[in-house]
């Protein structure tokens, strides 16, 4: 259960429709209609004179929880500054969930946290429908990064917020013209990527590794060097429902090299080495060095791949190691991932090895 496995039929969530977007890099944010605030002084307009973080989150997403320290990085560093961070509080399945939250998170998260605004249980938000979806923003952790001027500067995965943006925006030395020209060829960009991604999933369904492969270069072509690593990874799938152990183990160890701060990508190489039912004997040693970077690039702190690692150092031989990594994984989950990860717990401390699905 530790890592999202690229398999047959998948294909990413991307940003909407263009013509469903009224929200872009470079235009004025919209008001704040935030509901309860959890955590810190309310916020009822930007001021002209700070800049803003608005990070849309919530208690059951994952990634959320390991970007938050992230986040609360660049809120201790730029508070006295002129920034204020709001993590605001979306698509929450029960929100009382949210408090205890916040005061387990610590010191881990002491910006300000507000509740969305909704009329009803099944309201989906006026934060979630004027900001989100209105950016076309599908998917959580999400940042928007608000001027002095009260303009979208930027738009994306808290994760890939830099220092740099925040001091030019802090500065009025960001360049917002230039800003808005990337992001929206960006998302033309995958506009144009959907057309790829189901093409390569309707070739995995098929098991047409030729179509697949051809969908898989024409996704290099028009991404970016940087994100190549995305189709690294399904490539790396799509060898392994090809049953192709040897290639796939050799693209692992090359993607695992060339992206040593991808922890996701770490994490999935990792998991998928020690559990496809296509390898019957598991790579340990890679599956090791990919799982130890990945819990390196998170500091220890996301119990899926805090899992991953576990299980390496088990199958190694380790296992007080992975009794003992289980054991934080397990501290630091909640619901059915809890109960998931300590029954993986139970099985290491009985010596015995957790089954898991296996992939495709």
């Amino acid at each position: 259960m530790a890592a999202l496995t690229v398999v047959t039929g998948f294909v990413p969530a991307l940003a909407g429709a263009e013509a469903d977007v009224t929200l872009s890099v470079g235009d004025a944010a919209p008001k704040l209609q935030t509901g309860k605030w959890v955590q810190g002084d309310p916020v009822s307009e930007f001021a002209r004179n700070k800049a803003y973080i608005v990070e849309y989150w919530a208690t059951w997403c994952g990634p959320c929880r390991v970007s938050i320290p992230h986040l609360n990085e660049i809120h201790e560093k730029f508070k006295e500054k002129g920034l204020v961070v709001i993590g605001q509080d979306v698509w929450e399945r029960d929100e009382s969930l949210v408090a205890p939250f916040v005061k387990k998170m610590g010191s881990n998260m002491t910006y300000r946290v507000a509740l969305d605004s909704k009329k009803d249980s099944e309201d989906k938000g006026r934060m979630a429908e004027t900001w989100m979806e209105a950016a076309g923003q599908n998917g959580i952790p999400s940042a928007f990064v608000v001027d002095k001027a009260g303009r979208i500067a930027w738009i994306g995965h808290p994760m890939e917020l830099k220092d740099g943006l925040i001091e030019d925006v802090l500065a009025n030395k960001h360049d917002l013209k230039k800003a808005a020209a990337e992001y929206t060829a960006k998302r033309e960009r995958d506009i144009k990527m959907r057309g790829y991604y189901q093409a390569y999933g309707e070739a995995m369904n098929k098991k047409d590794w030729t179509k697949a492969e051809a969908a898989l270069a024409d996704m290099e072509k028009a991404l970016p060097k940087d994100d190549h690593d995305t189709v690294g990874s399904m490539r790396f799938q799509m060898l392994l429902a090809k049953k192709d152990v040897p290639a796939a183990e050799k693209l692992a160890r090359q993607l695992s090299d060339a992206y040593p701060a991808e922890g996701m990508l770490q994490n999935e190489i990792a998991w998928s080495l020690m559990t496809h039912k296509a390898i019957a004997k598991p790579n340990v040693e890679l599956a090791d060095v990919a799982a130890t970077r990945a819990n390196e690039i998170t500091k220890g702190k996301d119990p899926s791949i805090l899992d991953t690692l576990a299980r390496a150092k088990f199958l190694k031989g380790e296992k007080e190691k992975a009794i003992e990594l289980q054991t934080k994984a397990v501290s630091l989950s909640e619901g059915k991932s809890k109960e998931s990860l300590t029954r993986t717990l139970d099985a290491y401390r009985e010596g015995n090895l957790p089954k898991t699905g296996g992939g495709n």
